[in-house]
């Protein structure tokens, strides 16, 4: 009896960590490849946003952009927004609406050419993926690109706007 009421109280717990540790993105501005200044409220998806944290030097990034527009093309008509941010600095930033362009990308784009935003959401290597619910807390994170990862950010893709 002590056993169960055991897993009983460490399940409970471990539930209100996960719920009490969902962070919430709050309103961020950053500049698109244009210069305009976009907010995260402005740009955001209804249902879902995607956040890609990459580098125009990064190979890994270069090979999962393709596959996340891919996914934007196939789920943007159900409210899911992919927002692209670009964590250049200074030496290599003019690559990024060149590279942009060359590769057709359809979501948008923005500069965090001084990392507020990556230190914020506690990017720790890039490429990043992080999925934001409709109540703007973070969903899902993936780090990292190999070949084949698109199916699980596809799967998180239907399971939350499965989710009520």
């Amino acid at each position: 009896m002590k056993n169960n009421k055991l897993v009983f109280y460490f399940w409970i717990s471990i539930l209100f960590v996960a719920t009490a540790s969902a962070q919430k993105i709050r309103d961020f501005h950053l500049e698109d490849i244009q210069g305009e200044i976009k907010s995260f409220a402005e740009i955001k998806g209804e249902q879902l946003t995607i956040i890609d944290f990459w580098a125009s030097w990064c190979k890994p990034c270069l090979k999962a952009i393709p596959e996340l527009d891919k996914l934007f093309k196939k789920y943007h008509s159900q409210g899911v927004e992919i927002i692209g941010i670009s964590t250049d600095g200074p030496r290599s930033i003019s690559n990024v609406a060149p590279l942009v362009r060359t590769m057709a990308i359809s979501y948008p784009v923005l500069t965090d050419i001084d990392n507020a935003i990556v230190n914020e959401m506690e990017v720790a290597q890039i490429p990043t993926v992080i999925i934001i619910n409709r109540d703007g807390e973070i969903a899902y994170r993936h780090e990292g690109y190999s070949k084949r990862d698109e199916i699980e950010i596809e799967g998180q893709i239907t399971t939350l706007l499965s989710k009520p």
